[in-house]
């Protein structure tokens, strides 16, 4: 069966990888342009360490990105890691149709920052959907999922890397057996339970601190890497990463620092306390928060603003 992958970073990469080793017939892979600064996609490293094919349109919906997938005559695509659009016109020209890999159960949770949304919504679980791709966001026929649990103080960091990245190689590689097998089924997704989020980036990345204390650290972990949930201490701002959440009593306004110690700092939430342990400014960088501390002083008392 000839493939043509699409896909980037380490993920992509790493399907390509496991794909390669079985001995599968990867005719093509494409993968993002090179950075500005030079710097070469992961996906198009591994490839050309084994003098795999690339090709790096400038955008998938480019008719030389067409002209590319034609010429491969592929059976199937595989889309590990895609952020850019494919369109429809690409994704039919494989025999076999294309497939794609999400991380949340579908349809639950489409869209690009499913881990995140999943997160910050408290979810106790979620998963991942290896799914017949069609002109819609997240919405084609199911092929297969699988589910992971959430645990309650990890972040979207944590769930993807732990979890989602591993499990979601080897169900692409179970995908591509049951395909070659004449087995993979086409099961239609309940469009009537959908949920689809925006992508979760500095448009929304700000704090509610008058939200429930529980709803404000989920808030926190789900933007934990990236894009990192944000306050305003003396009107400039700072994000919160490796937080906790300790449920203590206080007659403290939400934001307001409790405490500053070798533990972090205790920021009043409504039922509890977020303690903050790494931060990024501006200035400092991403760096722990004793660091913060010396540099800028805060005091009990003083206020984290949205």
């Amino acid at each position: 069966m000839r493939i043509a992958l699409i896909g980037q970073a380490a993920f992509g990469a790493e399907v390509f990888k496991k794909l390669h080793e079985r001995g599968e017939n990867i005719v093509g892979i494409f993968c993002p342009p090179d950075s500005p600064k030079g710097k070469v996609d992961p996906l198009k490293e591994a490839a050309q360490a084994v003098a795999a094919p690339v090709f790096q349109p400038r955008r998938m919906k480019d008719v030389e990105a067409l002209e590319q997938m034609k010429s491969l005559t592929p059976d199937l695509a595989i889309l590990a890691f895609v952020t850019d659009i494919v369109p429809e016109r690409v994704l039919e020209v494989p025999r076999l149709g294309s497939i794609c890999y999400h991380p949340s159960i579908l349809p639950r949770h489409r869209g690009a920052s499913a881990i995140n949304w999943a997160v910050i919504q408290g979810d106790t679980a979620t998963g991942l959907s290896i799914f017949w791709v069609d002109e819609g966001i997240d919405t084609g026929d199911l092929l297969l999922q699988k589910h992971v649990d959430i645990g309650p103080d990890e972040t979207t960091g944590a769930v993807y890397f732990n979890k989602l990245f591993p499990l979601g190689v080897e169900a692409i590689l179970e995908a591509v057996d049951l395909i070659k097998a004449g087995k993979a089924p086409h099961l239609p997704q309940d469009h009537s339970k959908a949920t689809y989020e925006p992508p979760c980036d500095e448009k929304v990345a700000g704090i509610n601190w008058h939200l429930d204390g529980r709803q404000v650290y989920n808030f926190i972990r789900g933007c934990d890497p990236a894009p990192g949930a944000t306050a305003r201490f003396r009107g400039a701002p700072v994000k919160f990463f490796n937080a906790g959440f300790l449920p203590v009593a206080h007659a403290a306004e939400p934001g307001e620092i409790l405490e500053v110690g070798p533990q972090g700092l205790k920021i009043a939430v409504h039922g509890g306390a977020v303690v903050a342990t790494r931060v990024r400014t501006k200035e400092l960088g991403k760096v722990k928060v004793e660091e913060f501390v010396k540099a800028l002083g805060p005091q009990p008392g003083e206020k984290f603003e949205a």
